[in-house]
């Protein structure tokens, strides 16, 4: 299938640009899943009553994919229950009051790396994953099940959604923890070289990486083309790599890292202190006061947005994330996840959606599809049964990005029958392999 790495300009609007992350009061209580990851949910390791501070273990890593979680607050264990994820799933969440004095575990000291493997044993320590969403264990990307020899670690700093800026604000406030992380992987992992790709509406930034650059790192300015910081065509803008079908970036030689992963991986060096808060923008046309917050994991929704002055408006849908592939909260008193980078609340005139009408075989979806998928295609196979057909007009390269949609003059649901057309691929191949 031919590769178009085609995309669309979609409004900018960050309102929060050049804004400071500003840190959150202690919240009352967290709310802290055990899941916030992709692969096994992580071993409750504490009862209900127990004393816990900042950093301390409270879910052991269950399985190769997984993931440490800690506890973001000083308080006493409440309670332990099912809690219903963004994902349809359910996991143990561990609640937790807080005392408010917000006092760290002792154990939070900063590793000692002589070796290659105390660095990855760090990493997976620290808890961190995938931090522009996908939410993968970082420290299976460098080898966790066996050695892997990088041509090329790419620092996604694109960050192409609406509204989403904390990305860019850790690139600006962490760059010393960014360029100690960057400086300690480069020598004890086996990596080629390092490419940082922001897109080029972030000034400030791109200065602030630029300052990193030497031999082995350097900075790549991109064009600001949603969806810029999509993995396979931030690989292939940067590297020109395919990424087939199936595949990984590694497989290519390439491990692709967000920012603010890079960061946190920074920040557990230079301290000890695991992933237990997250820089994330508050913005959308219903909050009073946009800004960057920095947010303990777990915390309720609604305390980020009442930190920001509340609502001006009566909300009709809040989201994780962009708009664009952001996902859809059932009501504000789920938790800040690993995973959040942005929280966004839209009035019904922002969340209004047009009717759809019938498809007029335009091409615009296909022409601006980054993989040269055919949308229209997809619909009829889909209709029709046809899994082959699915197959041939490339449903299983869908990344859900909805360029598509963005661009229908019909506003037919694509990106709903893509996803649909995949789950029925997933279904099949799940039946062939039995």
């Amino acid at each position: 299938m031919a590769f178009f790495l085609k995309g669309v300009h979609v409004p900018h609007r960050k309102n929060t640009a050049g804004f400071k992350g500003v840190k959150l009061p202690a919240p009352k209580q967290v709310a802290i899943p055990t899941s916030m990851h992709i692969g096994a949910p992580a071993k409750v390791v504490v009862s209900v009553g127990d004393e816990v501070k900042i950093g301390t273990l409270i879910a052991e890593q269950s399985g190769v994919v997984s993931s440490n979680v800690y506890s973001s607050v000083s308080g006493k264990v409440v309670k332990i229950e099912d809690m219903l994820l963004s994902s349809g799933k359910s996991a143990p969440a561990i609640m937790i009051e807080s005392d408010g004095e917000m006092a760290i575990d002792e154990n939070v000291k900063p590793p000692v790396i002589n070796s290659a493997e105390d660095l990855l044993e760090a990493i997976r320590l620290s808890g961190v994953v995938g931090l522009g969403g996908a939410g993968f264990p970082t420290y299976v990307k460098f080898g966790a099940n066996k050695p892997v020899k990088i041509q090329e670690l790419i620092i996604n700093g694109a960050e192409c959604e609406p509204y989403i800026t904390s990305d860019s604000v850790t690139m600006v406030e962490k760059s010393n923890e960014i360029g100690y992380a960057l400086s300690v992987l480069t020598s004890f992992f086996e990596i080629d070289r390092v490419i940082i790709g922001i897109e080029k509406n972030k000034p400030d930034a791109i200065k602030a990486m630029k300052k990193l650059e030497n031999d082995k790192i350097k900075v790549r300015v991109l064009p600001s083309v949603y969806p810029q910081g999509g993995e396979k065509v931030l690989v292939y803008h940067l590297t020109g790599k395919k990424i087939p079908l199936g595949k990984l970036p590694i497989d290519v030689g390439c491990v692709v890292c967000n920012s603010t992963t890079v960061a946190t991986i920074g920040t557990y060096l230079l301290t000890g202190m695991p992933l237990v808060e997250k820089c994330i923008t508050v913005d959308g046309d219903a909050v009073k006061t946009p800004q960057n917050v920095i947010a303990p994991i777990g915390c309720a929704l609604q305390e980020v947005f009442d930190f920001c002055g509340g609502f001006t408006k009566p909300v009709a849908k809040v989201i994780y994330g962009g708009p664009m592939m952001g996902i859809s909260v059932p009501d504000t008193s789920v938790p800040v996840l690993k995973m959040t980078n942005a929280i966004l609340a839209f009035s019904e005139k922002l969340n209004k959606e047009a009717d759809p009408t019938a498809c007029i075989k335009c091409g615009s979806c296909l022409n601006h599809c980054p993989f040269g998928i055919n949308p229209v295609a997809i619909a009829a196979s889909l209709k029709n049964n046809d899994l082959e057909g699915l197959k041939k007009a490339g449903a299983q390269l869908c990344m859900e990005c909805g360029c598509c949609a963005f661009v229908c003059p019909a506003k037919r649901p694509i990106v709903q029958n893509n996803k649909l057309a995949k789950q029925k691929l997933q279904q099949a191949n799940a039946k062939g392999g039995k």
